[in-house]
């Protein structure tokens, strides 16, 4: 088993094995010994360092042994070591590459980078509990929602928080917008007065009200961010999304859940031993999905680090495929975000200067969006 959990690798520093050419000439004999001693001009090949036994071709030229390749590193890199919440990806790559499956002390779990092994490892039931919105067992557990009322519910909402930044000279979206949106909608969808939800949030109770995945404010919060960073870092892409159906939307913002989603990282405890990339997870052991990395393997999406709504190989792992409020809220309240802002502020644009940039390890999302109400 031991060999099993170790990735596969072509090689480890300091090891021996290949035939070592020497071509000095060998005297065979010691002093003290009776008989001429023997000495030959001939390369020697001897065997590996220690071994005993192995025979010495003399008169003849020994081809030349090809040297032996090791991995660019030794040691796996962790996401959570210094300075890897600036540039995740960077380190992904490697692992993806180089350690499909590792041991990180650090986060005390084997780590699970590459798109087929996480996707697969999301719903498979040998990974235990925890799920996604949106997953098979998340179906069961919800009551029917009327889809036409989230929808007034949500559009509502969104426009009069939008209504409200409208004459500000400059807007810190990530605070004064996205902070609110899902809270607000929630709230209304609940019948909830909104300052009530707002202090429900606050003491974890909005799961009473709302269930366990709508309540799921914070996710909403940051996968909004990083839409709407997403969307006015263009302007081209911004005018183009304006006006556009609900389905043009929907996809710019699954693409926005690929590329930037705002959990990196899903825990899980295995039941049994299951087999994946690189070797075999034993029974028993957490395990960190880097939904982070395998939204970005290039075995799976082309140009992965480019964001496109346009893409013809499309996905996301932040959420589920089935019925889910939770879901469906969540890609309500991105349209009508989008709908709301620019109705209220035409001309709507990044503050001069300022450039979205995500931060974050476990979850992931612009701290940040500066943007100028009147362009």
């Amino acid at each position: 088993m031991a060999q099993e959990l170790q990735p596969d690798m072509p090689g480890t520093p300091g090891t021996t094995g290949a035939p070592v050419t020497t071509g000095a000439p060998v005297t065979t004999g010691a002093p003290g010994t009776t008989g001429a001693p023997v000495t030959t001009g001939a390369p020697v090949t001897t065997g590996a360092p220690g071994t005993t036994g192995a025979p010495v071709t003399t008169g003849a030229p020994v081809p030349s042994v090809p040297p032996v390749t090791y991995p660019s590193r030794t040691v796996p890199p962790s996401p959570l070591q210094p300075g890897a919440g600036r540039d995740p990806y960077r380190l992904y790559r490697t692992l993806r590459e180089e350690f499909p499956l590792t041991y990180d002390p650090l986060l005390r779990a084997w780590l699970l980078s590459r798109y087929a092994d996480v996707a697969a490892a999301l719903t498979d039931a040998r990974f235990g509990h925890g799920h996604r919105p949106g997953d098979p067992p998340c179906a069961t557990g919800h009551q029917d929602v009327d889809e036409a009322e989230l929808r007034a519910v949500a559009a509502r909402t969104a426009h009069v928080l939008a209504r409200r930044l409208a004459g500000r000279t400059q807007v810190d979206l990530v605070a004064e917008f996205c902070h609110w949106l899902p809270a607000g909608t929630v709230a209304a969808a609940v019948g909830v007065p909104y300052r009530d939800m707002m202090r429900l949030v606050r003491g974890r109770a909005a799961s009473a009200l709302a269930g366990q995945c709508t309540a799921q404010i914070a996710v909403r919060e940051k996968a909004l961010a990083s839409f709407l960073a997403n969307v006015l870092d263009d302007p081209l892409r911004a005018a183009e999304l304006r006006e556009a159906p609900a389905g043009v939307v929907a996809r710019a913002w699954t693409e926005s859940l690929r590329r930037d989603p705002p959990v990196q990282v899903a825990m899980r405890r295995t039941t049994a031993d299951v087999p994946v990339s690189g070797g075999t997870v034993p029974a028993g052991v957490a395990v960190a999905l880097l939904i982070g990395a395998a939204s970005r393997d290039p075995e799976r999406f082309r140009d992965p680090g480019r964001y496109d709504p346009d893409r013809d190989d499309p996905g996301q792992l932040t959420y589920g495929t089935g019925p889910c409020p939770a879901v469906l809220l969540a890609g309500l309240e991105a349209e009508y975000a989008l709908r709301a802002l620019f109705d209220a502020m035409p001309r709507l644009t990044l503050a001069p200067g300022f450039r979205p940039e995500q931060t974050g390890l476990i979850t992931r999302a612009p701290r940040t969006l500066l943007v100028r109400p009147g362009g």
